[in-house]
Formats: C-alpha cells, structure tokens, sequence
C-alpha cells in the first residue's frame, strides 16, 4: 500500500528561503500590476443615491373596488415599493436616460434598459418602510447625480401619464353615461308631465303619496347599485386592455370556487337589503342607518382583500406590474356580479312591496310609477355628474405616487474602484503563484 503523500514544512520553508528573490519578485510584481491598475487604468466610479417615499396615489372608485384602482398599491402579490421598483427600471424609464449619456451610439444601441439597471442603478426598499433608496453609478459626479435624478423623474411622469390614462378613461365613459341617462331623465320627465296633464292628477293622494315614498328607497338603492355596476364594467374594460397592452397571457381566476368570497358576497347582498328596509323606516343619519352602511363598507373590504390574496396566491411569479392589473381585472368582475346580485335582491323585495299598492286606483298607479321613473333615472344621473366632476378634477392633478425625502446628492469622493482592495487581491494573488513556485520546486526535488 503506497504511503500518503506528505510535506516537509522545514524542506519547504528551506526551498523558499533559497529561492527568496524569486518568490518576493513575484509578490512585488502582481502586488504592483494590481496597485497600478487600481489607480492608474480601472476609470473611477461615483454614486448618487436619492431617498423617496412611496404613497398610495388618490385615484377614483366609481365601482367600490378600492383595492383594485389602487393599481400600484398594496395587496399580498406586490408592495407599492416592489412595483415602484421594477418600474423605475422599465424601458418607459431608463430608454430616454440612455440616450442623453456621453457615450458612443454604438454602445447606446447595445444598451438595454435591463443590463443598465443591473451595472448603474441598485434600487433598496428600506426594510420595514415605505422609503426607497435609489443608489446611481456614474463616470463622474455630475452623471451620477443626473442618473439618480433622471431615474426619479422618469418614474413620476410615467406614473402621471398611467394615472391620467385611467381617468381620462373614467372621464370618457362617464361623458358618454351622462349624455345617455340626461336624455332618458328627460324622456321620463316629460312622460310625467304628459300624463299629469292628461289626467290632472299633481299631487297624488295621501295613500299613493305614501306608497311613493315607501319605495323612494329601493329607488335610490337602485340607481346608486346601477352605477356602480356600470362603473365596475368601466373598470373591467379598462384593466382588461392594459393586459393586452402588456401582451400577458394570464390565468382567469373563478372567484365563484372560492368560499369565503361567496359567503362575504352573500353577506353584503342581505345587508344590501336590509339597508334598504331601515332606509323605508327612518332618515339617513338615524343611527341604525349610519351602522348599517359602515357595515356594508367593511364587508365590501373584506371581499376586496379575499380576492386580493385568492389572485395573489396564483401571481407569486408574475411581473408585478401585471400581477397588480390582473387583480383590479378580477376585483372588477367580483364588483359587477355582485351589484347585479344585489340589485336582483332589492328589486324581488320591491316587487313584493308592490303588491300593497293594488288597492290603489289606476291613475294614482301610474303616477307613482312614472314618478319614480324620474326618481330613479334624476338619481343615476346626479351620481352619474358628481363623478364625472371628481375624474375630471383628478385626470388635471399630478400624481405624487412617490415623495422626495432627499434629492440626488452630487458626490464629492468617488466610491470605485476599491484601490486598497484591488492592491491587496493582487498581492494575494502573488503570494499564492509564488507556493506554486515553490512547490513545484519541491516536487522536482522529490522525483
């Protein structure tokens, strides 16, 4: 059985000693090629780092889904601070950047805005914080400072141009809902007129005055229900075309398996309903109202965070950005089916509500019905109007989705390279050819 190999620490160190020169040269030697391409050839670095914060944008709910147009905002599939961060480090952002640096056009038109974000820009969530740190290298202190800088305006116009988009969308659609229900307000106004003249009947009797205002609730409930699924189906639309501007081929989730979803959804169709019976009974700021409608506000909550995590749990490997859009086209159509769902529960218990008024004469029947035609169509338009003035308001604001903490600084030393580092690899390199010189020199004694 051979014997292991082994050294002879004292040989060795006598082989080292005698060949000493050698040895200290080649130290020397990669120590000064290292020190020298430190200082003299690697060019220097700067870095310029701006502090922001990130804040959920004022963006309109026409439709009671909060969670979904706070496109940018939190839910379990993406942080405001992850979808910030991978989109300052979009082409939308970084191409323009590129293009004003000082350096050769054939280098800009090999530039993608990926590989520069991963060699020039180191973007940081501060951990527990809504703060970002975006840390920008440059060849001087005056390009690092203007990357930083450029990389946050960059961002905030993005984000301005998306915000407006999707009010300008909002915007249009209400117009043209507002054209629409002012001409059917109008047709029904003038059918009351009509037959109020016919018949001479302008004010109903006590009986029918009464009935009317039993039903001016479920009226109301329907007109505010029906523009909330109208604005829900706005909504679809809308995220469902900024899918196919990111060419994403994306699962559909079917919030219909979901039980919890179902059983909030059922929850705020009866306390839809029962809104509506305590409104017959008593005035808006009676207290069980008041509790009643806080209520239905959690509720609807509670089905915008279920369905916010039922999609986040199937989004975990998507682009943020998509993911974010795809649960506002999912809390979209959770909306739409539920308005509809209600306003088929107010409407079953209006139609059994009916039935009282059959002792009513004819005309007094017809009265109320055309009046109530008015009642609800004067309520979907005023809805309809108030929005409207609300988008219009928001599609003119800027949108501060970020806020300047610290501005780029314009750095005074530069950060790069690391001389001292570099100095010491190299001289650690040497060392490390100079006990393979020498150990092949034992060797070759040892043959």
């Amino acid at each position: 059985m051979d014997k292991e190999a082994s050294i002879d620490l004292r040989e060795f160190m006598q082989i080292a000693l005698q060949h000493k020169k050698i040895i200290v040269s080649i130290i020397v030697f990669c120590t000064m090629v290292a020190m020298f391409t430190a200082f003299f050839i690697l060019p220097k670095t700067y870095e310029s780092t701006t502090l922001v914060r990130a804040k959920s944008g004022s963006k309109l709910d026409l439709s009671g889904t909060s969670a979904a147009m706070a496109m940018l905002g939190g839910a379990t599939a993406a942080s405001p601070t992850t979808v910030y961060m991978e989109l300052m480090k979009s082409r939308a952002v970084l191409d323009p950047l590129i293009q004003d640096l000082d350096i050769p056009e054939g280098k800009k038109e090999n530039m993608s805005a990926k590989s520069f974000s991963k060699s020039n820009l180191d973007i940081k969530n501060v951990k527990g914080t809504d703060l970002l740190e975006i840390t920008a290298k440059g060849k001087s202190p005056e390009e690092a400072q203007m990357i930083s800088q450029r990389v946050v305006d960059g961002f905030l116009n993005l984000m301005t141009q998306m915000n407006q988009n999707e009010q300008s969308f909002m915007a249009k659609f209400l117009s043209v809902r507002i054209d629409t229900a002012k001409k059917t307000l109008d047709d029904a106004s003038q059918k009351l007129e009509d037959f109020s003249q016919n018949k001479k009947i302008y004010v109903p009797e006590e009986q029918a005055k009464a009935e009317l205002e039993r039903m001016t609730a479920f009226d109301k409930a329907y007109g505010d229900l029906k523009v909330q699924e109208e604005s829900a189906k706005a909504q679809f639309d809308s995220t469902t075309a900024q899918l196919g501007q990111q060419n994403a081929k994306l699962k559909e989730f079917n919030v219909a398996d979901n039980e919890t979803v179902q059983k909030i959804r059922n929850s705020i169709i009866d306390k839809q309903v029962e809104l509506v019976t305590l409104e017959q009974q008593y005035q808006e700021k009676h207290p069980s109202v008041i509790a009643a409608k806080a209520e239905l506000t959690a509720l609807q909550a509670s089905l915008n965070q279920e369905v916010s995590d039922y999609v986040a749990a199937g989004t975990v490997t998507m682009n943020p950005v998509q993911a974010e859009i795809l649960k506002g086209k999912t809390l979209a159509e959770t909306n739409i089916a539920v308005a509809q769902a209600s306003i088929s529960a107010v409407q079953a218990m209006q139609n059994k509500t009916e039935g009282d008024m059959s002792k009513l004469s004819a005309d007094s029947l017809q009265y109320i019905n055309l009046k109530r035609e008015v009642s609800i169509d004067e309520e979907i338009y005023l809805t309809l109007v108030k929005n409207f003035e609300t988008a219009r308001i928001q599609e003119t604001m800027d949108s501060m989705d970020i806020q300047i903490v610290d501005p780029a600084d314009l750095p005074k030393k530069p950060t790069g390279p690391w001389k001292l580092l570099i100095t010491a690899i190299g001289g650690t390199i040497g060392l490390m050819i100079a006990f393979g010189y020498t150990f092949v020199l034992y060797n070759k004694r040892h043959l």
